[in-house]
This record gives C-alpha cells, sequence and structure tokens, in this order.
C-alpha cells in the first residue's frame, strides 16, 4: 500500500461500515469475486458508475486491502484489478446484507421493486490455496 491509511474508527462495526460504505463497493466486489477484471470491463459491467467514481471507490478498497491493483509491462501497458483474501472474506458478509435487503423488502412489501441478490457464496472456488504454490 502506498502512504497511510485514512484514521478508521475505533469501534469494529463502524471501522467495517467505513470501509465497505460506498454505494458501488460490494457491486464492484461482486464482479471481482468471479476473477480478475480491468477498468474497461468493470466500466462496462457497472455502467451506472462513472470512470472517476470508479477509480476511486478501487482506490478506497485497495487502500483498506480488499482489492489488488496489478500493472502488466505490456505496450500498452494493462492493469487488472482483483479482490484479495481479505476482500474474499466479505462475501458472507454481503450475501447476508443482501438476505436482510430482501427480509426488509418484504416486511415493507416492497419484494416486488428489489432485484435478485447478486451476491452468491463461492468460498469453495475461491478459497487461497492450502498446498503452497
Amino acid at each position: 500500500m502506498t502512504g497511510p491509511i485514512k484514521r478508521l474508527p475505533m469501534l469494529p462495526a463502524e471501522r467495517a461500515l467505513k470501509v465497505i460504505s460506498g454505494r458501488w463497493k460490494a457491486v464492484i466486489l461482486y464482479h471481482l469475486f468471479d476473477g480478475p477484471r480491468r477498468l474497461s470491463a468493470l466500466k462496462s459491467q457497472v455502467p451506472a458508475i462513472t470512470q472517476k467514481v470508479l477509480i476511486q471507490q478501487l482506490r478506497e478498497m485497495e487502500e483498506h486491502g480488499l482489492v489488488s491493483r496489478e500493472i502488466f509491462a505490456e505496450i500498452p501497458s494493462r492493469v487488472e484489478y482483483s479482490a484479495t483474501p481479505l476482500g474474499f472474506s466479505l462475501e458472507p458478509i454481503l450475501l447476508a446484507l443482501c438476505e436482510w435487503g430482501q427480509h426488509h423488502a418484504d416486511e415493507l412489501n416492497e419484494r416486488e421493486r428489489l432485484a435478485d441478490c447478486i451476491i452468491r457464496p463461492r468460498q469453495a472456488q475461491h478459497a487461497p490455496a492450502a498446498s503452497g504454490n
């Protein structure tokens, strides 16, 4: 990481919310759970986000250890973003938030307004390898 991380709250729940807050972070992570993505691919998968906001959200997640950025020495240069193991550890939390959002909509009789949850547990596919590759 480059530079010091902005001071995060001392209360763990508040810290967690601060790190994952942002309209697009959960959606960006969802796409990164499927594998590394270039900026242009993320932009096409999240068309409602501006490129400026996408870059800002990626930088914040990188600063907090959720996303890594790899720059390939090619011409033209290529940059890929990936979820880190710490980022992958949010998958069950994002799934729980999605399920709670569905429950909340059910309680308020607004379920028909919701899209399907986009977070699906895939830990078995993306668990860090223990074989020492």
